[in-house]
């Protein structure tokens, strides 16, 4: 398969035979919105300062929106291809993990996925979206007002309300000390609606900045 983007001269990788790779494609492919073309265009998607220093506070922010809810639909129908057995992407095997049914209950499935920006455009283009880069180069070092970003890994869940175990409290850095000071970040996007019933995620403010002997708190389990 030859799958040329419109305007560029890129050509995704092949995965399995007649499947593009698209993690390959280091920019966006305008499924979600049109490309940046000029870098005069990224102050739009900026920040305020009271939000900056927010997190430096608090260690999060939350209910900032990046994606309409069309956009969420849309993502949803991608969605769809971990969650059916019967309907499973052609690029399956390129998964870096896949989990499915944590739940054992086949109308409460419990999805964990690694890997999937590889398999569709949308999910690759959650990647690149401005509305999260933008903001993510304001807030990965305290010390500079913009610093350079870096993709590291993708995780898909699928978790319905009172299905699977509880996950204890935990600093995401505790598993992840791959910078020394921290400079990555957790950009965790909702596509249907979290509330207190379903399982919303919880956060103490402050606790990112918790530490045993100087280092991040241990583990959980």
């Amino acid at each position: 398969m030859s799958t040329m983007l419109p305007g560029d001269n890129i050509q995704p990788k092949e995965g399995p035979p007649g499947v593009p790779d698209w993690s390959s494609v280091h920019q966006s492919l305008g499924e979600l919105a049109p490309p940046i073309k000029d870098k005069s265009e990224w102050p739009k998607y900026k920040l305020s300062q009271e939000h900056v220093d927010k997190f430096w506070r608090d260690g999060m922010l939350l209910n900032i929106p990046v994606l309409s809810e069309e956009q969420c639909d849309q993502i949803l129908e991608d969605y769809k291809y971990f969650m059916d057995p019967s309907n499973r992407h052609p690029g399956h095997s390129m998964l870096y993990e896949f989990h499915n049914n944590q739940s054992g209950d086949p109308d409460n499935v419990l999805v964990h996925v690694l890997g999937h920006w590889r398999l569709t455009k949308l999910f690759h283009d959650l990647v690149f979206l401005p509305q999260v880069v933008v903001p993510s180069s304001q807030l990965i070092d305290e010390n500079r007002r913009e610093a350079p970003v870096r993709f590291w890994h993708d995780q898909l869940f699928a978790k319905p309300a009172k299905c699977g175990g509880n996950v204890a409290w935990h600093q995401d850095y505790s598993y992840w000390t791959r910078t020394k000071p921290m400079m990555h970040l957790t950009v965790h996007i909702a596509l249907d609606d979290q509330t207190v019933e379903n399982g919303a995620l919880h956060y103490i403010p402050g606790s990112h900045r918790w530490t045993r002997n100087g280092n991040p708190l241990p583990v959980t389990v």
